[in-house]
């Protein structure tokens, strides 16, 4: 498979599934409404899990522009991809999240609170501050990314040998490294920690005809854009630093 439809398809499934829980968890009149960060975290696990498997060997399973950042400054990945990864990851976001909406319309439409309404689309503060919010992304896409760094460099596929970054953890222990992430450190933000995972859903929130929507928070979407890619390269120069 290419590489870039590689990690289209794997975001893509990220965010069905991803998105599909928040929708399935907190909406009205679904078989799974009323559950918690458990379940939103465990299934967000295994959203991983599901990308993983399917992009791994074709494209590394990136899935994140802040592991392809990561991969790229600590020389892992080869800089000239990066923008056609980035672009995938975002695509395949949208078109994720506009399945699970489209999956979840009716309840949807059940739904007034225009709060609940864009949960499953984007990341959003407990407490706004801006500050700690910003920390909040930034350490666990650190965590994140220094994880992967210190267990990636094995190459799979063809003569292209393209690094796997995130598949050279398996998929396995990748979903239970995002999964440890949510339940600790998700509780302030709801832990983006992808770049991708949050812009693609917040423009689809934007442009989707979607019954009794609030407007887009784009005042707080640089948080989960930034604060990653913040993240990301911090965790990277460490990896430099300590000599990988």
């Amino acid at each position: 498979m290419n590489p870039y439809l590689a990690e289209f398809i794997g975001t893509a499934l990220l965010l069905l599934l991803g998105s599909g829980v928040v929708a399935n968890m907190l909406l009205p009149h679904t078989k799974g409404s009323g559950g918690g960060i458990m379940e939103i975290s465990t299934a967000w696990a295994l959203a991983v899990f599901v990308g993983v498997v399917v992009a791994g060997p074709h494209s590394g399973a990136h899935l994140n522009p802040a592991v392809t950042i990561g991969l790229g400054i600590t020389g892992q990945f080869d800089w000239a991809m990066a923008p056609g990864y980035i672009l995938s990851q975002i695509s395949g976001a949208m078109v994720g999240v506009g399945l699970a909406w489209l999956m979840y319309k009716d309840h949807y439409e059940a739904e007034t609170d225009p709060g609940i309404i864009a949960a499953p689309f984007g990341t959003g503060p407990a407490i706004r501050n801006i500050k700690l919010n910003f920390l909040s992304e930034l350490i666990g896409t650190f965590v994140l990314i220094l994880v992967i760094l210190y267990n990636s460099g094995v190459k799979l596929g063809d003569a292209t040998e393209t690094p796997i970054g995130m598949g050279s953890l398996g998929a396995i222990p990748v979903a239970f490294l995002v999964w440890v992430i949510g339940l600790s450190l998700g509780g302030t933000t709801g832990y983006a920690i992808n770049p991708a995972r949050d812009f693609g859903p917040r423009l689809m929130h934007q442009l989707l005809p979607i019954k009794g929507k609030g407007p887009t928070d784009w005042s707080y979407a640089w948080i989960p854009i930034l604060g990653p890619i913040t993240g990301a390269a911090l965790a990277a120069g460490f990896y430099l630093v300590a000599g990988g």
